[in-house]
């Protein structure tokens, strides 16, 4: 069938970004698939979403995933392939690769929607790449 695009927005774009890179595979005003790349020890901002809701599966790799609770307590998670969390809107939480991992992202479109509390690239306060 291949790239059809029926309907998913624009072709898919590769995004880089300093802990690996995104690819952007649908794009439409009511959802956002990508596929993230995060490479060994690298690690995504500590971050919320004021309207972004978003779920994750693993593809491959390892994950460590830092969710804050109902509770307001982060709480720390394992991930492997075939493991899906759903973090959802206003929730601190950080993507972590233990070893080079694959997640498939699934969320609403607001990709601009990211308050990074801390970022290990200089990237606080900011929604760039």
């Amino acid at each position: 069938m291949g790239d059809v695009n029926a309907g998913a927005g624009a072709a898919a774009r590769r995004v880089d970004k300093p802990w690996g890179h995104e690819l952007i595979w649908a794009h439409t005003d009511r959802y956002v698939g990508k596929i993230l790349v995060i490479e060994t020890g690298k690690r995504l901002s500590y971050q919320y979403h004021e309207i972004k809701d978003e779920s994750i599966r693993v593809l491959s790799g390892r994950l460590r995933l830092t969710l804050e609770n109902a509770q307001g307590v982060d709480e720390e998670y394992e991930l492997g392939p075939g493991d899906d969390a759903h973090v959802p809107t206003g929730r601190r939480h950080r993507y972590a690769a233990i070893e080079r991992c694959e997640l498939m992202e699934v969320s609403t479109p607001e990709l601009d929607d990211v308050i990074r509390l801390s970022d290990d690239f200089g990237r606080e306060g900011t929604s760039a790449p």
